[in-house]
Formats: structure tokens, sequence, C-alpha cells
């Protein structure tokens, strides 16, 4: 009973210890920005594994959801609601690309480094690469999000 009570202890206390080491960074859903109109800011992120990111809509009519085929194998997938704040945690390294579904055609995107190493950055290039085309404006703003993680 001692050394059941010890192991609960310690793991009780390892998590604790995980969840105070954890950041949460805001990302704001903006109409217009530093890098022009309809972005996400800050557009590159850098974060660590069980860091969340609190996605605001500070203005109207946008949201944020990660990009089918471009985040990590394994990783789940969000779809925030319109006009809505939404808080994703990041529980496997890797990179994750975003956007906002109604302004998609405009290249609202954002990308999300999660943990050292970007295992899956050529993949989500290669998928970046078929998406610019759907892309109206900005159809280099992805891939220029994308080479600032190198």
């Amino acid at each position: 009973m001692k050394k059941t009570t010890s192991t609960l202890l310690i793991i009780g206390i390892s998590f604790f210890a995980g969840l105070a080491q954890a950041a949460n960074f805001e990302v704001k859903m903006l109409n217009s920005g530093s890098e022009g109109f309809m972005v996400f800011e800050p557009a590159v992120l850098s974060v660590e594994v069980g860091d969340t990111v609190t996605f605001v809509a500070t203005d109207m009519a946008h949201n944020s959801a990660s990009m089918p085929g471009m985040i990590p194998d394994g990783a789940a997938a969000w779809t925030g609601e319109l006009n809505q704040d939404v808080t994703v945690t990041f529980e496997t390294p890797g990179v994750y690309a975003y956007q906002c579904t109604p302004h998609a055609m405009m290249a609202m995107v954002g990308v999300i480094n999660v943990g050292e190493g970007a295992e899956n950055l050529v993949a989500v290039k290669a998928a970046a690469a078929k998406k610019k085309a759907s892309f109206v404006t900005n159809q280099d703003r992805l891939d220029n999000y994308l080479a600032q993680l190198q």
C-alpha cells in the first residue's frame, strides 16, 4: 500500500509540474494587420509540446481551423466556430498549418511549429504548394511563413 501511494504521489507531482511549465499563446484573427488584410497575428509561432494557443476572435467573421494534410500524423485536427475564441493544446510535435475557413481563398493562414523539430515540414510544404492554387490573393503567404521555420 505504501509503494502504491508513493507511486501515485510521484505521478501526481509530475503531472502538475508539467502543467505548470505549459504556456498559453494568443493569436489574433484580424481583418487587417501588419502583413496586410485577413491575417492572423502572429502568423508564425513556435511553441513546445503541451503548450496551448488561443485564437482570439478580435474581428468578426473569422475562425481557426487546421488544414487537412498539413498537421502531423496522429495530431488532433480542430475547427473553431465563427466569431468565437478557440483554444488548442498541441500534444504532437511538428508543423501545423491553419486557416480561417471563410477567408481561405484570401490566404488567411498561419503556421505553428511545435517542439524542436519540424518532422513533417516537407509534407506540409508539398501540401501547401497544391493549396496555394486556390488562393485568389497572397499566393505566396503560406510559402513565406513556412520558409521562416527553416
